[in-house]
């Protein structure tokens, strides 16, 4: 673990006091096998499970400090929200039928209990992530805030890798993002 995408923060730092509060919330995780393990898949393009998990985790841990809501909860709920094993670009391998969009949270979410104990708002964040692609949205201010950075976090990981012509289109992606966001928190 050294940083998130986008971010000068090195997270093993010991001076930098943001990144001991964050690693504070995800110490015991991040030790964990299953967590690790994540290191071996691509996520989007050439950025690992492991990476977009970080980056997910961090990134909504700052928003959740800045708006003052469950950062402890929020950092957890990012590292496990794709906590499953298999390349979800292939239907072969997959544990369960149905589309990948629908089913990884479930699993994520099985595999996150097994890892350590999750509370409610971890809960929703992990299991509502992929709204709006699937039907049931997040309950909790922080389920909204989750799914919004995720797909923050997809898009900058790709953008980063992609071409020229789609690096342009950065800004107006993370301004739509959060656009996003915000008008589902402060309903």
């Amino acid at each position: 673990m050294q940083k998130a995408i986008f971010s000068r923060v090195d997270l093993t730092s010991d001076n930098d006091l943001l990144a001991k509060e964050f690693v504070s919330c995800i110490q015991d995780l991040i030790e964990v096998d299953d967590v690790q393990e994540l290191k071996a898949f691509s996520q989007h393009m050439d950025t690992s499970r492991f990476q977009h998990s970080l980056n997910v985790s961090y990134y909504s841990f700052l928003f959740a400090r800045k708006f003052r809501l469950d950062t402890y909860s929020i950092a957890r709920a990012g590292l496990l929200h794709d906590l499953y094993f298999y390349d979800w670009r292939t239907k072969n391998n997959r544990p369960m039928e149905g589309r990948h969009c629908a089913i990884h949270p479930l699993i994520a979410l099985e595999n996150a209990k097994k890892a350590c104990s999750i509370n409610p708002v971890i809960e929703d964040a992990i299991v509502h992530h992929m709204w709006p692609m699937t039907l049931h949205m997040p309950k909790t201010k922080e389920g909204w805030l989750l799914q919004a950075v995720d797909k923050y976090c997809a898009l900058s990981e790709i953008i980063l890798q992609g071409s020229r012509k789609v690096r342009y289109s950065r800004a107006a992606v993370s301004f739509l993002t959060i656009c996003s966001f915000a008008t589902q928190i402060w309903k």
